[in-house]
């Protein structure tokens, strides 16, 4: 069974249709590029795949169940294109606080930061953090209620060529962990790069 499957899916916004009857799968230890420029209809196909798009026809099943139910609050992980954490607490101050609003233990909280290797930056205020180290941390609050699957808005949108290959690292080795991934995404070499399979829009 596929980690992320995709039946017939279609979306209009404003009376435009969006999606056309999409069919997709992702499949779990693989990362999947949802490639395409602006307007293609990425943003609105990632948020099905969260569950608070409203849809016209088709399904999204994520990991057996429909997208955006109750079970998957933990067990699926979105991160958005800015770091979505706060950048005035240190890396430790912030695991905590999603740790709490998860509900999850907060020794979740070093394992994290371990993963991500933030151990020496775990006292340090966001703000003071290179790109990919800010990337980093927002990977490792998604990670605190251990997801299987990640969905991944823009990761590289903006960053420089170190940070670029950072990402790139950071999610490999999420591939590696057996975690479905998938990328929506512009950044065409991100995709060649890492992606197992690619779904143009």
């Amino acid at each position: 069974m596929p980690a992320i499957a995709i039946r017939g899916l279609y979306v209009r916004r404003g009376g435009k249709v969006v999606l056309p009857h999409v069919d997709a799968e992702v499949e779990g230890g693989r990362v999947t590029g949802l490639l395409g420029p602006s307007g293609s209809g990425k943003t609105t196909l990632m948020r099905a795949i969260v569950g608070v798009q409203i849809v016209d026809g088709g399904t999204v099943e994520v990991l057996g169940e429909p997208a955006g139910a109750p079970q998957l609050r933990t067990r699926v992980a979105y991160i958005t294109q800015p770091p979505s954490v706060y950048a005035d607490l240190t890396v430790r101050e912030n695991l905590r606080y999603f740790a709490r609003i998860l509900d999850v233990s907060l020794q979740r909280v070093d394992h994290a930061i371990e993963t991500v290797d933030l151990g020496a930056e775990a006292e340090h205020v966001v703000d003071r953090l290179s790109g990919g180290e800010r990337a980093r941390v927002s990977l490792a609050t998604a990670l605190l209620g251990e997801p299987e699957v990640l969905v991944l808005d823009e990761p590289t949108f903006g960053q420089d060529a170190p940070t670029w290959r950072e990402v790139v690292t950071l999610l490999a080795e999420q591939r590696a962990a057996g975690r479905a991934i998938a990328v929506v995404t512009h950044d065409a070499d991100l995709v060649d790069v890492l992606a197992d399979e690619r779904i143009p829009l």
